[in-house]
Parts: C-alpha cells; structure tokens; sequence
C-alpha cells in the first residue's frame, strides 16, 4: 500500500532539519547560461547541441517562451532561451506562428527542434506547469525546478508530468534541474521524467527527483517497446514509491545515480529490457531493482552498486526482485565514453552537484566536484568569429608535431595527421557534429596545456572534453576552442572529445605543451 504523502514528507523534513543541524551548507551559485557537457546517450544519434549557435533570448513568462519558439524564422532555427522567475498558468498563454505549435497551460515543445531552455539569474520555477516535448529533436532543459504537475484536481498540466516525451521524440539531454511533487496518484500527481512512443537518445544527469508517487517511466505499456537509449547519471532518487525508472523493452544505462527512501520498488525492468546498473548508492530502500507487477521478465547487468539498508520481498510470478545479491542476467554494450565515481562516495558528489540553482557543477571522476568553464559566455553573438585566436598562447615546444594522431570516424577528405602538421591550411574533421581526435607518443609525456585550433569555415565547437585517453580521466570540459589548461599530466595520449558543435567543426590544430 502506498505510503501517505504527509508521512513521506514529514519523514524528508525530519531529514532536512537534521542537515541543517549538522551545520551543512549548500552551494547557491547562480547558474550560467552554458550548456556545455553533454553526455550518454544524448551524445549518440548526431549528439544534442538545443540552441547552440543561434539567438539567445530571455523570458520571465510561459508566454514569452511560447513567444521566443513562434519568432524564429523557421521550426528548426536554433535559439536558446533564458528563463528567470515563476512561470504557472496565470502567464502561459498559447501563441500561434508558423515556427510553433503552442497551447495554454504547458510549455509546449512540439513539432520542433534546436532549443535550449536554461534557468538563470535568481532560478527559473514551473509551478503546477509541465514540459511537453512531443514530436520534437535536439532539445537541452537545464538548471529549472518543475514542481507540483497535476494530472487530477486543478489546475492540471501535462498529464500530470514535470517533463514529459511522447511522439518521435529524439536527442533531448535534461541536466541540473529539480523535479518534484507532493505525492502520488490519489494526490493528483503522476511521472516526474516519462518517455512513450518512440523516445529515444536522452540524457537526464545531475538532477533531482523527489516528493513522487512515480520517478518516470520509458514506455507506456508493455507493447510500447520503440523507446530506449536513455542515460540517467548522478541524479538523486528520494522519497519516491516506485519507477525509477520503469523500463518497458529498451536499453537504459544507470550509473553513479544516489536512490534514498524507494518506498515500494526502485529500477523496474520488464517486456525484455535492459539495464545497465553500474557504481549506484541504494540507501533506506525496498526492491531497488527487479521485474515487478508483471511476468513479463526484464533483464540488468549490475556492477559496484552499494546496497546500504535496502530490504527485499520474496519472489512471486509478477515480482522479481533482483536481490537480496543482485547478480547480472545479461550484458549491455555501451556505444560512449564515461568514468565513473566510486559508489561510496555518490551521495556526497551528488549532494553537492544534483539540482537547479547549484552552479552547474559536475563531477571529474575523482569524487570530486567542479565548476564547468567557462561558468557564464552569455547571449552568443552570431558575428563572432569561430577562431579568433588564442589570446594567451602557452610558451614553448609544440609538443605535438611529430607525434601521431588518431580519432573517431573523419570527414572525406580530412585526415588526423592533418592537427599534428603544424599546417593551418589543413584540418580533421568529424563524420559527423560529435567525434574525438588524439595526439600519441611512444612514451610518457608531460601536457599541462593543449592548443585547439580552428580552421578557416569551421562549424562552432559547442561542448568539449579534454582525456587522459590513457586511463579515460576528464582533465577539462568546456565549450568552444582556444587554449585549455588543467594539472600537469604524464600520459601516452591525449584526446579532445567534440561532445556537441553547431555546424561542421574542422580542427586544424590539436596543439600540446609542457607548460
């Protein structure tokens, strides 16, 4: 039986008092306008890069935000939209345009693509009002709180999700925002995060999930098998009853994620999905992870999960709980790059990185948070050049001329020697927006800076990694090109990773330095 929600909020209010008493203090950094970072599966399928490249404009209303979508020359033109301030059904009005499909009620994201929607300033806050994405592509959502979205009683919004997919949905990376509700579905509430009818390369990472009878779910029905291929990453499960997620035929990759107070059930695979479970903290739960209330059996491949005070059921015909030592029944090939936390140190990384309003901060894959760059470029200024030169190039020897080179799939016509030629008329470039491009040696060398250089004509570079390819370690993120430093690093091989771009990136230069 469901627990009542005053029960599941008084216990959570119990829990915040005692932080508070223990004297913590939580980061309030105004978030910045980046969306740089992109990871999982949002990296696949062509990557996800929302408005990167196009207008920035701000809105303090739903309205405006419909506004923004309908003032674009076409569906398709790239635009990022700032949001500051409440936005509820007092000003969310449908606005109509050949560029939009609006409605009154919900921000409504339909029939369209290439939009970034990120909080800034004093925080951006859907109350009682829901995302809809719906036949749409290449969608980021960062840094909003979308609370309290009823399906029941009044006012009603989006079926009851904070953020709901639906309809050929495809590429949408949701990062650093809070979802939560004030209970389940007698109270009015349904998913906070679902995905149905073919749904498919979707990132939520670094968020918040809280206060919900249901977590979210990716298919509708046991036959609603066309949707998968999501990430959920150092995101904070708590107090919720059941789906997180439920996952009906896909495959779904969960890693480093923090899940406290499941009430009911956790991670339920069924219909023959799949679930990738690796390095996850359970905490004060029931049946994390399992097929449950049905007999249709999913399947998971679990590795350096922590299971801290999680209880487990017997086992029936339509409840398969994965415990009480959850072993793996399947294996699942992951396409991207990741690294990943230790277990026993998620919940304090996601403490301090998971929500809206925490700065963006993310992980380095050293249990260690860290603060993206650069923190806030602004409204972009479509004039700019693409490569107006370093502005502090670093002194001494290139390190990469004569070293070798490789990467992923090129363009026709490029080549990776070409960033190692000292030869700014020649580049590499991806097969696609996203791709990677190595500098190796034949032993160990010292890098503390790297050098990207851009060719003339060359696409933006919208989000980028910098690997110590040697042991997969992140040593800088960021956005765009130009001179990138970090800690000095002995390493075979290095690797600039293009994580989202607008346009086609040529990369003439993948320069290196000792210092």
């Amino acid at each position: 039986m469901r627990r009542a929600v005053a029960v599941r909020l008084s216990a959570l209010l119990a829990a915040g008092a005692l932080t508070a008493a223990g004297g913590v203090a939580l980061s309030t950094t105004t978030a910045s306008a980046a969306t740089g970072g992109v990871t999982g599966y949002a990296t696949q399928n062509g990557g996800t890069t929302g408005g990167a490249g196009g207008q920035t404009v701000r809105a303090t209303t739903g309205t405006a935000i419909h506004q923004a979508l309908c003032s674009r020359a076409s569906s398709s033109t790239p635009i990022t939209i700032q949001v500051e301030g409440t936005i509820n059904h007092g000003n969310t009005a449908k606005v109509s345009g050949s560029s939009c499909n609006t409605a009154a009620g919900v921000i409504e994201l339909k029939q369209i693509s290439n939009v970034t929607i990120v909080g800034v300033g004093n925080g951006a806050v859907f109350d009682q009002l829901g995302i809809h994405i719906r036949e749409a592509e290449n969608i980021v959502i960062q840094n909003v709180t979308v609370r309290n979205v009823k399906k029941s009683g009044s006012p009603t919004s989006n079926g009851g999700d904070a953020i709901g997919m639906e309809s050929g949905v495809r590429n949408v990376w949701v990062d650093h925002v809070t979802l939560e509700a004030s209970g389940g579905e007698s109270e009015g509430y349904d998913g906070l995060f679902d995905m149905k009818d073919d749904t498919q390369y979707v990132t939520l990472s670094y968020s918040v999930l809280r206060n919900s009878g249901r977590g979210g779910l990716i298919g509708s029905s046991e036959s609603d098998r066309s949707n998968g291929y999501v990430t959920f990453h150092h995101n904070l499960y708590e107090n919720i009853d059941s789906r997180t997620p439920l996952l009906r035929g896909g495959i779904a990759h969960m890693y480093n994620n923090h899940y406290r107070q499941l009430n009911e059930s956790g991670i339920n695979s069924r219909a023959g999905a799949r679930a990738k479970v690796d390095n996850n903290y359970f905490e004060d739960s029931k049946d994390v992870l399992g097929t449950f209330y049905t007999d249709q059996a999913g399947y998971w491949q679990v590795s350096g999960n922590v299971f801290d005070n999680v209880t487990w059921s017997s086992r029936s015909d339509d409840h398969n709980p994965a415990g009480p030592n959850p072993t793996s029944n399947t294996s699942v090939s992951i396409p991207y790059g990741f690294t990943l936390d230790a277990a026993n140190c998620v919940p304090s990384v996601v403490a301090q990185t998971a929500g809206a309003n925490k700065g963006l901060k993310v992980s380095d894959g050293s249990c260690t948070p860290q603060s993206p760059d650069p923190t806030d470029p602004g409204p972009t200024d479509p004039g700019e050049p693409t490569d107006p030169g370093p502005t502090d190039p670093p002194a001494g020897t290139n390190l990469s001329l004569g070293a070798g080179a490789d990467g992923s799939s090129k363009a026709s016509g490029t080549s990776y020697g070409n960033v190692v030629d000292g030869d700014m008329g020649t580049y590499w470039s991806p097969s696609g927006s996203t791709g990677s491009v190595s500098v190796k040696w034949g032993s160990a060398t010292t890098v503390s800076k790297v050098n990207v250089r851009l060719a003339s004509g060359s696409g933006t570079v919208g989000a980028y990694r910098v690997l110590n390819h040697d042991t997969g370690a992140v040593l800088a993120s960021g956005s765009g090109a130009g001179v990138i430093g970090f800690t000095p690093t002995s390493l075979k091989k290095i690797t600039f990773e293009i994580t989202s771009a607008s346009g086609a990136p040529r990369i003439a230069e993948f320069e290196t330095y000792a210092s």
